[in-house]
């Protein structure tokens, strides 16, 4: 069969929400398609299809501004947590 899979991410130095980069990537077979990356702020294609989505998302205003919402609700609210005992365990 096909796998179509998605990750997402948070990179992160503090829990200020300008430190934390977001990511999605989308892959199919094991080959990274797209990826949507918060510090370029627009999708990134890696494949002929891969491109012809990332075009077409960033040329969605809808779906832009929901990753951006993603990074914030799924990074910002998790991030604090893990830092905040981070901070204590060290």
């Amino acid at each position: 069969g096909y796998l179509w899979h998605a990750d997402t991410g948070c990179v992160f130095n503090s829990s200020d929400l300008n430190d934390i980069e977001y990511f999605e990537i989308y892959n199919y077979n094991k080959l990274k398609l797209f990826r949507f990356s918060s510090t370029l702020d627009k999708y990134v294609g890696y494949t002929e299809f891969g491109i012809k989505q990332a075009t077409a998302f960033n040329n969605d205003k809808d779906i832009i501004a929901d990753a951006r919402a993603r990074k914030e609700y799924i990074c910002l609210n998790n991030i604090k947590l893990d830092y905040e005992s981070a901070l204590t365990k060290s």
